[in-house]
Formats: C-alpha cells, sequence, structure tokens
C-alpha cells in the first residue's frame, strides 16, 4: 500500500464529517441568515457534491486536476455566497457557509500535488476569505494563515513520503538482485568452476591433447571466477546435471568433487525439497551420510527439525567446510561435526585437526576470485539469516561454526576470524 493511501482514507471521512458541522452552524442558528434560501440552496448543493465525490478522494488515480478544480470551485463560491446570506457576517466575523469543509479541498490539493499545489490552493482560498470579510480583523488573518501553512507543510510531508517509498523500493530491488546474483554465483562456483578445475587438473595429467583441454579449461575457470568475484553474473545457471564440490578460497584448486552435493533445482527450491515436502526436515539425517572413518558425527537424541531449504543450505554449507578438510587438512586429518539444537537457533560445528589456516590466506584467495568460503559458507548462512564464524590457529586446525535462526531476521554476517 502507498505511503500517501492512508492520508486519502482520512480524507474520505473528513469531508462528510466537516459537511455535517457546516449545516449543523445553519441550523442551530437560522435566525442569523437575511436570507436563508441561499444558504440553504448551497448547502444542499454542498451535501449531495461531497457524498457524490467521495470515491474521487479515495486515492490518487481517481482525484484528478479536473476534479481538484471543481472541489476548490465549490469551496469558494460557498466563501463568497456568505455576505449574500448573511449580511452582519462581515461584522460579527461568523464563519462561512463551508466553514472548515474548505480546508478538505485545500488537503486534497497537498496530498495530490506537493506542498506548491497546496501553496496555490490555499492561496486562492485566502484571497476569498479577505474579500468576504472586505475588513478582515485579526482572527480571519489568523485563521487563513494557519489553512496556508497547514496545507504546505501537510503538501512537503506527502512528496517526502513519496520520495523515500521510491528510495525503498530501489533498495528491495538492489537488495533483491543482490541475494539473487549471489546464489547464482554460489552455485556456479559449487558446479562449474569444480568441473573446470577437474578438467585441467586432469588434462595436464594425461598431456597430449587432453593437456590443450585442461589449458582452454584453466583459462575459462579464470575468466569466470573474475566474473563472479566481480558481481557481474545476473542470468547464468549451472548446469542440473553437474557434479557439485565445494573448494575452499584459501588453496589451488585439487582434488575430486565433495560427495553427497547436489546442485539445487528450480523444483526443489519452489516445493521444499525433491519431492515436493513443505514439512520440517531432521538435519540429523541429512548429515548422516558425511560420518565416516576419518569424520565423526555427534547428534542429539531428538530430531533437529528445519525448514526443507534451510535444512538443505545447512547442509550444503557443511558439505563446503568437510570439502574444504580433505583437500587442505591433508590425507590423514580428522573431521568432527557437532549439532546442537536450541529453541531460538540450531548451531553445526565442523572441526579439523590439519595444518590451520595461514594469516591473510583467505583474504587473498578472495582477491584471486576463490570464494568458496564466501560463497559456498558464509553466503548459504547469510540468506538464512544465520551467521558463520571460523577460527583457525595454524597448527592447531580450523573451526567453522554455523548458526541457523529458528526465526526468520535479517541477514547478517559475523566473524571471529577470517579463513
Amino acid at each position: 500500500m502507498s505511503v500517501e493511501q492512508p492520508l486519502w482514507r482520512a480524507l474520505t471521512f473528513y469531508r462528510p464529517l466537516t459537511m455535517l458541522y457546516a449545516v449543523l452552524i445553519f441550523v442551530l442558528e437560522p435566525s442569523r441568515f437575511e436570507r436563508p434560501w441561499i444558504a440553504e440552496a448551497f448547502l444542499a448543493v454542498l451535501a449531495v457534491w461531497t457524498f457524490a465525490t467521495l470515491p474521487r478522494v479515495a486515492n490518487a488515480e481517481s482525484c484528478t486536476k479536473r476534479f481538484l478544480v471543481v472541489d476548490l470551485t465549490v469551496a469558494l463560491t460557498g466563501i463568497l455566497l456568505t455576505p449574500l446570506a448573511d449580511t452582519d457576517a462581515q461584522q460579527i466575523d461568523a464563519p462561512t457557509l463551508p466553514s472548515i469543509w474548505t480546508a478538505g479541498s485545500v488537503l486534497a490539493f497537498a496530498i495530490k500535488g506537493g506542498w506548491r499545489w497546496a501553496g496555490v490552493a490555499s492561496s486562492f482560498v485566502a484571497a476569498a476569505n479577505l474579500v468576504e470579510r472586505g475588513h478582515p480583523s485579526r482572527d480571519t488573518l489568523h485563521n487563513v494563515l494557519l489553512v496556508w501553512v497547514a496545507s504546505i507543510a501537510i503538501g512537503y510531508v506527502v512528496e517526502v513520503a513519496r520520495a523515500s517509498e521510491r528510495t525503498l523500493a530501489r533498495a528491495l530491488k538492489i537488495e533483491a538482485a543482490t541475494r539473487e546474483r549471489e546464489r547464482l554465483a554460489r552455485d556456479i562456483h559449487d558446479s562449474v568452476l569444480q568441473v573446470l578445475a577437474m578438467v585441467q587438473r586432469r588434462g595436464t595429467a594425461l598431456g597430449g591433447e587432453a593437456a590443450e583441454l585442461g589449458r582452454l579449461a584453466g583459462e575459462q575457470e579464470i575468466a569466470l571466477r573474475t566474473l563472479v568475484s566481480s558481481g557481474l553474473v545476473t542470468a547464468v545457471r549451472p548446469p542440473e546435471d553437474a557434479s557439485d564440490a565445494s573448494e575452499d578460497a584459501y588453496g589451488a584448486a585439487s582434488g575430486a568433487a565433495a560427495p553427497g552435493a547436489a546442485v539445487r533445482t528450480d523444483t526443489e527450491e519452489r516445493d521444499g525439497g525433491p519431492d515436493g515436502d513443505q514439512g520440517p526436515c531432521d538435519l540429523r539425517s541429512l548429515l548422516a551420510p558425511y560420518t565416516g572413518p576419518k569424520v565423526t558425527f555427534a547428534e542429539p537424541g531428538a530430531p533437529v527439525l528445519l525448514p526443507p531449504a534451510a535444512a538443505r543450505e545447512l547442509t550444503a554449507a557443511v558439505s563446503a567446510a568437510l570439502d574444504n578438510v580433505r583437500r587442505h587438512a591433508g590425507a590423514g586429518a580428522r573431521a568432527w561435526i557437532l549439532v546442537e539444537d536450541w529453541p531460538e537457533e540450531v548451531i553445526v560445528t565442523v572441526r579439523d585437526d590439519g595444518p590451520g589456516i595461514p594469516e591473510g590466506r583467505l583474504a587473498q584467495a578472495e582477491g584471486e576470485g576463490r570464494l568458496g568460503v564466501a560463497l559456498s559458507i558464509r553466503g548459504r548462512l547469510r540468506e538464512l539469516g544465520g551467521t558463520a564464524e571460523l577460527v583457525s590457529v595454524p597448527g592447531q586446525g580450523t573451526e567453522v561454526e554455523l548458526r541457523v535462526p529458528r526465526a526468520p531476521r535479517a541477514p547478517q554476517v559475523r566473524g571471529k576470524a577470517e579463513r
């Protein structure tokens, strides 16, 4: 709903109430008018006009410029007819025939066109009041100034609200585009880049024509990493049958694809899972396949239920962390997965006993376009409104702590140390 819509709704209540107020003034003091038939005729027209034009002041689209001009003309006519109906109105400073109904006409100008339109309309009203009074009193000048200032102020507020609404819309559009770009870049990193890196390694090892193919694959990998890291990937979709792997950002591309990680298809994203299941998913069942001789899995005794999309993304982040262990911690390194189920969040910790990460290596790798941690781990957690914390001490291994809130919240990134 537009930010100005509540103002239009308020105006639809204001106009009939002020019309009834003008009628009530006449009913309570009919003897004050020397020509009551003029007041009766105008108030009858005013009543019909007010109720007939309520749909016109319901929104900006129906409140056209022509309607505003006619509406203001009705108000000005009522002001100028007041001395004809009540010859003593100038001496006793009595209210005009439309009374405060006139302010509603000016407010319509303010809401529709901003403070400039409000200034023009209120100036016409001020001139009509001065003509009607002949010799305006202090109260008349005070009322004219009040309407003029109030209408301009409301018009200015409307313009500010519209500008804020446009800014918010642009910000939301940019945020949505950025989130989609990050998601696509993450999918590309977890599939296409890994395939190119594997082709390069295998081609170099085989030699001959395969070496030339590997060289070309390496060049394409570098070019695609540059596009991903610069944020230019906006419409690239990874092949659904490509193998998925998570390469860490801090080492050279080596090793094979991580088992168990699969590229998400559009149907799975829309339906909540491969089978279209919208119900909660037990995180333990998704992480259990990663256990093995060198991977220990510690889980709660009760199911750890998360929405399917959150469970899949968290599992993919764990897969990326384990793949980092396989690639860079050494063949003999061990890993431990710990799942903690708290009322407000789920925490998954992946630890290893590898050599750790040299300080500054992550920043260097990210500058080279290797975004495994930034996209495959932190990017996924940020999409879920969670956090990814990485702590590494050279010679003492690495710990990756993934936190996912149970209730949706604003995405954020938190880190104890860069990996």
